[in-house]
């Protein structure tokens, strides 16, 4: 009897002492507590299912436990930014309208890119009004010329997640009305003061060169004499200052310390939540390696134009706040895609760029995978979501000549989160282009590998995308 009673009982106990571990944080929004942290980063839904599933033959005693281990999903949300849910109001999302949203991660992905492209939107208009009122201030002086310093042009700086996050802790009192329209709506109350302009008056010295041509009448020759003359010029010189998450914790939201603290959890948990493969970053401390030159695999189906994340003239460019070295093997991956299977040679730096601007990039934490999808089918190419168990599918694609991208978790790719591109099939082995190694691109894979290392709870359709 006791070893019937074992199936069960260590699970539902394992699942208590998390339950235990975050009571505290249910309606705080706590930043979940190490015990809980495998269970929410893994997976809550999946973790549920697999439970039900291998004590199917205890099933009277699984659906007694059901009712405890159901709380966990409960528990979670309430610890979580509830936008990214789509607030309070509807139970199904038309992202996804077959599965309940709290279950779906299609629609958790189809929210999380709309509140990041939103609030990519409210900071580009503000742009370009602030850039507006530059010229408009200039053209109403008497200034001799003037310079514009914007360091946030390529880049633009904001954690979209914090916004989230302090966005949901100034509603915490009034929940039931949070909505990603009225997230845009407050957002755009404050986005007056979301970029602002400085203004530097200097005097600037500007050398005038004057040439003059003398011609000698007796031998015809010409001479030429320079006359440089220095001048001083009034400038301004107007620099654009990006106000950001602490100024609408403090102006817009009007959060308390409390609160503050709130959001800080909120956006930690949503990136923990996100979890599995999200994490795409490489280890602190790795470097830059020598500029790789063109390449171009043809040992496969498809020639493969290669890039490399950690390549000197990538690792450092901007990814958001983050950088493509670290970063970015998300847009490195469609890089490899997009310039291979279409007309146009995209390289990282404009894949990444690409990615943020149309709200693909989390920070600190990599690309939303469905930056995979939306890159294939910006560039006209199709894209198919597969299964780690249609493996006899991913080789008969790669066999006629399409191009898989892979996210693969903790094992022979990456300790964390890593996208990969299978590039074709040798010999009965899988060939990769790996944005990280050159040396891992020019191995051969058992597909097993592969498949028992991809990601188990990819959102947007993966953890592999046949593409072309």
């Amino acid at each position: 009897m006791a070893e019937n009673n074992r199936p069960v009982a260590e699970p539902l106990q394992k699942t208590m002492q998390a339950a235990q571990a975050v009571r505290g944080a249910v309606k705080t929004g706590k930043a979940i507590a190490a015990a809980a942290k495998g269970a929410a980063a893994g997976g809550v839904w999946g973790a549920i299912g697999a439970f039900a599933w291998e004590n199917r033959k205890f099933l009277t005693k699984v659906l007694i436990a059901a009712t405890a281990v159901l709380m966990i999903p409960i528990i979670i949300l309430c610890m979580l930014p509830s936008v990214i849910f789509g607030g309070f109001g509807d139970t199904y999302s038309p992202a996804d309208p077959d599965t309940p949203i709290l279950n779906s991660s299609i629609a958790v992905d189809s929210n999380l890119t709309q509140i990041s492209t939103t609030v990519s939107t409210v900071l580009s208009e503000r742009m370009t009004e602030v850039l507006q009122a530059i010229e408009d201030d200039y053209a109403n002086c008497t200034a001799d010329g003037k310079e514009i310093i914007n360091p946030h042009e390529s880049a633009p700086n904001f954690n979209a997640n914090l916004f989230v996050g302090q966005y949901c802790a100034a509603k915490n009192e009034d929940y039931t009305t949070v909505s990603i329209a009225d997230m845009e709506s407050m957002l755009r109350q404050g986005k007056d003061k979301l970029y602002s302009y400085t203004k530097k008056e200097e005097q600037r010295s500007v050398e005038t060169i004057t040439e003059t041509v003398t011609v000698d009448a007796s031998t015809g020759e010409e001479t030429v004499t320079q006359t440089v003359t220095v001048t001083t010029e009034n400038w301004f010189v107007y620099t654009v200052v990006y106000n950001g998450e602490t100024y609408f914790a403090d102006e817009v939201f009007h959060l308390t310390a409390e609160q503050k603290e709130l959001a800080d959890d909120y956006a930690y948990n949503l990136s923990l939540f996100l979890g599995d493969s999200m994490f795409q970053g490489l280890p602190d401390g790795y470097t830059s390696i020598t500029s790789l030159g063109n390449v171009r695999f043809t040992d496969g189906q498809t020639e493969v134009v290669y890039f490399n994340q950690l390549d000197e003239r990538y690792a450092n460019m901007p990814y958001g706040t983050d950088d493509i070295g670290g970063y970015g093997c998300g847009p490195t991956a469609m890089s490899i895609v997009v310039s291979s299977l279409s007309s146009e040679t995209v390289d990282p730096i404009a894949m990444a760029r690409w990615s943020y601007e149309n709200g693909y990039w989390c920070s600190k934490s990599g690309s939303y995978h469905a930056l995979i999808p939306a890159a294939a089918k910006e560039w006209g190419l199709n894209v198919e979501g597969c299964s780690a168990s249609e493996g006899q599918k991913i080789v008969d694609a790669l066999s006629n000549g399409k191009l898989v991208v892979a996210i693969m978790l903790k094992g022979h790719f990456t300790n964390s989160g890593h996208f990969i591109v299978l590039r074709g099939v040798k010999d009965g082995k899988i060939l990769v282009a790996d944005p990280a190694s050159y040396d891992r691109s020019s191995m051969e894979w058992d597909l097993s590998i592969i498949l028992n290392e991809a990601s188990k709870n990819a959102g947007a359709g993966g953890p592999f995308w046949i593409i072309g």
